[in-house]
């Protein structure tokens, strides 16, 4: 990493034992450092997170990267990083795989992220299991440091139940993950988002990481090509290369609801649409306009 003094640095080095993230509207994060620090939590601007960014052209040539947008401490991707409302979901849900299945590294998929499960509504602290939350939630607003409605609200952000659901597998009661009480309350979307729907359904999210593993089994460069982050200061786009002699690629992905406009380097003019989250149609040259939350890969023929 480049910045010595990067929270989320001390927490990868062992430095800080144990962290949960938490944001709040204005885009700062809270981090309950547990025990270790006898609850004490830090309020840092988010824009340190960008620090992390770094992380694959750091291990190049020197390891093999774990890629993963999500996992049972964390909450559901497509809430954190892309949009779940019912008009965004899907979309941004593809795109979210697409950046991710295109890097260099072994990909993985947490349970759920493939059908599109977003984080669950709680309620009251009663309905949380996470005895981290728990904790956090009664040191935090004790100790006078954040009122309770501001942390109710972080632990729906960012809470680690939102991962630990149960898996929706059809529209049954307890979305046909038990017969009995499941352990925690299970999404209120089960009836619609579930596994048997996403795979009857062709242009689903679940068929859509399908097309992506397929990709991935089939081209070398998805697997072996270099990475060349592209544009780094840009805040709504995540654009970048992957090249393998002399094949190319190009993934942009817009990780906003706005239309984003980016000038196709001229290495792709011309280039085929390898995959997309949005339909189609014709080479790519010239300025592009990405719609809300596309992705789009390039690749030069």
């Amino acid at each position: 990493m480049r910045d010595e003094n990067c929270i989320f640095c001390k927490i990868a080095n062992g430095e800080i034992p144990s962290a949960t993230i938490y944001e709040d509207d204005d885009f700062r994060v809270i981090l309950d450092l547990g025990p270790a620090t006898k609850g004490h939590a830090l309020i840092l601007p988010k824009e340190h997170a960008a620090d992390i960014y770094s992380i694959d052209e750091e291990l190049a040539g020197k390891a093999w990267n774990s890629l993963f947008l999500g996992n049972h401490d964390q909450p559901r991707s497509v809430s954190r990083f892309g949009n779940d409302n019912p008009a965004y979901r899907d979309i941004s849900a593809k795109m979210l795989a697409t950046c991710l299945h295109m890097m260099q590294g072994t990909p993985y998929v947490y349970q759920g992220d493939e059908l599109g499960m977003k984080n669950v509504p709680f309620h009251d602290l009663s309905e949380f299991r996470d005895i981290e939350s728990i904790n956090a939630f009664h040191e935090l607003t004790g100790a006078g440091k954040v009122a309770p409605d501001d942390m109710m609200r972080y632990l729906n952000l960012r809470g680690r139940d939102n991962a630990r659901t149960p898996m929706q597998w059809d529209d049954t009661a307890s979305a046909g993950f038990t017969t009995g009480t499941p352990w925690i309350k299970v999404g209120p979307d089960y009836e619609t988002v579930n596994a048997k729907n996403e795979m009857a359904d062709p242009d689903s999210v679940y068929n859509y990481y399908k097309k992506l593993i397929h990709l991935r089994k089939e081209k070398d460069i998805m697997v072996y090509g270099t990475y060349e982050l592209l544009d780094p200061e840009d805040e709504a786009l995540y654009v970048y290369t992957r090249t393998l002699g002399d094949q190319k690629l190009l993934v942009m992905c817009n990780f906003t609801k706005e239309e984003q406009e980016y000038k196709v380097p001229e290495t792709f003019a011309g280039a085929d649409v390898l995959i997309s989250n949005y339909p189609q149609s014709g080479a790519a040259a010239g300025a592009r306009k990405l719609r809300a939350y596309e992705a789009v890969v390039l690749e030069t023929k």
